[in-house]
């Protein structure tokens, strides 16, 4: 396990601090995303990220500046987008950010409690095994109201046990392995 050195926000205004934090309350979403990997060592990259999208440039810029991190892009339709899915960042600079200047709603506050048990999980490497991944895929299922999902658990599992087995199974006698 890697030591992470937390950024120091004693510089942060309080008043502006706690306005960051209401302000993501109702706008930020905490995620987890699994993206298949063909040169990756595992089927999966497993990938936690801290985003909110506005219209106005400038308060998603504050935000950047404060939690120092992460990075600030424009969309076709004309909206901003800020986000940090560096795992570095996300535990040096947003998770210490968002324990200093907490949430009001409860929703928000489950989401970023369980966005923390995967970022220890990650940060112990148990994202590389499959009772990891499980473990991954039980905590993300409520958060952000189940949110969109490009692959479903049951597709998470089978193509990562897949992995695990010989080339000459096939991808039912695969699925039969996965207890799902």
């Amino acid at each position: 396990m890697n030591a992470t050195v937390e950024a120091n926000f004693d510089d942060v205004p309080v008043h502006l601090g706690w306005y960051i934090a209401g302000f993501v309350d109702g706008e930020g979403s905490f995620n987890v995303s699994f993206r298949p990997r063909n040169d990756y060592r595992n089927p999966w990259k497993v990938s936690l990220c801290f985003n909110v999208s506005q219209k106005d440039k400038v308060i998603l810029a504050v935000l950047k500046r404060y939690i120092k991190c992460g990075t600030l892009r424009s969309r076709p339709d004309g909206v901003w987008y800020y986000e940090v899915n560096n795992f570095n960042a996300i535990c040096s600079n947003v998770i210490p950010f968002f324990n200093r200047f907490g949430f009001f709603s409860a929703k928000k506050k489950r989401d970023f409690a369980k966005f923390i048990l995967m970022a220890n999980l990650i940060k112990n490497n148990e994202h590389l095994n499959q009772d990891g991944i499980q473990k991954i895929l039980t905590i993300r299922s409520d958060m952000n109201d189940g949110g969109k999902r490009r692959y479903q658990d049951r597709d998470i599992l089978i193509r990562f046990r897949q992995q695990l087995i010989p080339r000459d199974y096939t991808s039912e006698t695969a699925e039969q392995a996965v207890k799902i």
